[in-house]
């Protein structure tokens, strides 16, 4: 049963004010805090959510939210020349060392500390991916926010049709179901591409394939992963030879070209989220992969939601079954000119009863108490597959100069796959080298 949220609350802001010593919201008359994050629908949830902390506090809460087009670039900035504009950011998995290293956060270890909050009531892959510098150590530079993974979205009402199910079965001896391999993946995709359903020609699938920033990186690596590929030698930190360019990698890679080549809709050459879901709300694609965060909302979508959409994981490969992990840690920047009242936001965010809260609204708590719950995992057809999905994703570099990191392999991968420029297994050769550079630059040792 679905704990009674409102009155939750209600005992949740007397408890807060209590141990703030405040019992109205006057002591704060006057008093403002600025969030940073990306212009997207989970946005206008933290913004419904925000109402309460202002209404307990008596803090305003303004919001700066920028497009993903121009998020990292512009934030990045910021922080870089240390502004005071942002009180707080949930900022990207990948910035932690970069804003570890450059004392762009404050590290909330003591803080956590203070006010028992503890690492342990969070999902260990988000602690990981959105809190800690150096990885894997306690060390904390954010609470986890934002919980978000990539998946995929199918059409339900296309895979019912008898006359698709049954031509499917005489062709592959199998049913037409979402696919729980990427063998199956290509197969699905090359079955449904160039089919008439309602009236349009339709494709079989779409997957990222922007190269500006990060989509094709955070798109070709839910083959990748699955095929044998990883960052470096886990016995040795930084050798990256033989594992970024394994067989494998090469192979997974190979797979991601060959779903673009034989089943993406024409001119999605440097395409991502938008794309993605404009393709598969138009009816131009069976399946779509694209990040949880946008499930909400296209399961409530009047022309392809309800029962016409289905959800399922990223599909496993002959090395195992990853997903590409998204999301992004609440930190409080140490430019700020309010950071006590910074800090008591992220001490309020972290109640519990605000975590369900949160995801009530349309965020996704990282919360395992939320998450891992009977009532979340009935709450929406795609949260089964989403809460398994955060048990088994794996993230890019978070390292001081990912930046640099990502831009090489968007470049590698993208030639490849997109531009048909060499094998997979010479832009996997170019890429060693270029991250050994870039490792040299850090002053660490990739031999």
């Amino acid at each position: 049963m679905r704990i009674n949220t409102n009155l939750s609350l209600a005992c949740a802001a007397g408890t807060l004010a209590l141990t703030l010593g405040a019992t109205s919201s006057a002591w704060a008359e006057g008093k403002s805090l600025t969030m940073c994050w990306a212009a997207w629908d989970p946005a206008n949830a933290l913004v419904e959510l925000d109402k309460d902390f202002t209404k307990e506090t008596g803090i305003e809460m303004k919001h700066e939210f920028v497009p993903w087009t121009s998020y990292a670039d512009h934030f990045i900035n910021l922080l870089n020349s240390h502004s005071s504009e942002c009180d707080l950011i949930i900022g990207d998995s990948q910035w932690i060392g970069g804003a570890a290293e450059n004392k762009w956060y404050i590290k909330l270890n003591d803080f956590f500390d203070k006010n028992n909050i503890s690492m342990d009531t969070f999902l260990p892959a988000t602690v990981v991916g959105y809190a800690e510098w150096p990885k894997n150590t306690p060390n904390y530079w954010g609470l986890p926010a934002m919980a978000d993974a990539v998946g995929w979205t199918y059409r339900k009402d296309w895979f019912a049709k008898p006359e698709l199910r049954a031509e499917f079965k005489a062709k592959y001896n199998r049913e037409l179901e979402p696919p729980t391999t990427w063998d199956e993946l290509i197969e699905v995709s090359k079955f449904f591409t160039g089919k008439e359903i309602d009236g349009k020609k339709v494709y079989g699938s779409y997957i990222f394939t922007e190269r500006g920033s990060e989509g094709i990186t955070m798109g070709v690596t839910n083959a990748m992963y699955n095929y044998g590929f990883d960052y470096m030698d886990p016995e040795k930190p930084y050798h990256m030879t033989g594992i970024v360019n394994s067989a494998g990698a090469a192979k997974g890679m190979d797979v991601y070209k060959e779903l673009f080549s034989c089943c993406q809709p024409p001119g999605l050459t440097n395409a991502y989220m938008q794309e993605g879901l404009d393709a598969f709300k138009s009816g131009e694609v069976a399946m779509q992969m694209n990040w949880y965060a946008f499930f909400p909302g296209l399961a409530k979508d009047p022309n392809v939601g309800g029962d016409k959409i289905g959800f399922f994981m990223n599909p496993k490969g002959p090395t195992g079954q990853f997903s590409q992990l998204g999301g992004q840690g609440l930190s409080v920047v140490a430019a700020s000119k309010d950071v006590d009242d910074a800090l008591l936001y992220v001490k309020w965010f972290a109640q519990p009863d605000v975590q369900q809260k949160w995801t009530d609204l349309g965020g996704a708590s990282a919360s395992k108490a939320v998450l891992l719950s009977d009532a979340y995992k009935k709450s929406a057809p795609y949260a089964p597959s989403f809460v398994d999905t955060m048990g088994i994703v794996k993230d890019f570099w978070a390292e001081p100069l990912y930046v640099p990191l990502l831009l090489d392999m968007q470049n590698r991968v993208h030639d490849y796959v997109v531009a048909n420029k060499g094998t997979s297994q010479q832009a996997l050769d170019a890429l060693v080298k270029d991250w050994i550079k870039v490792f040299k630059q850090e002053g660490k040792d990739p031999s």
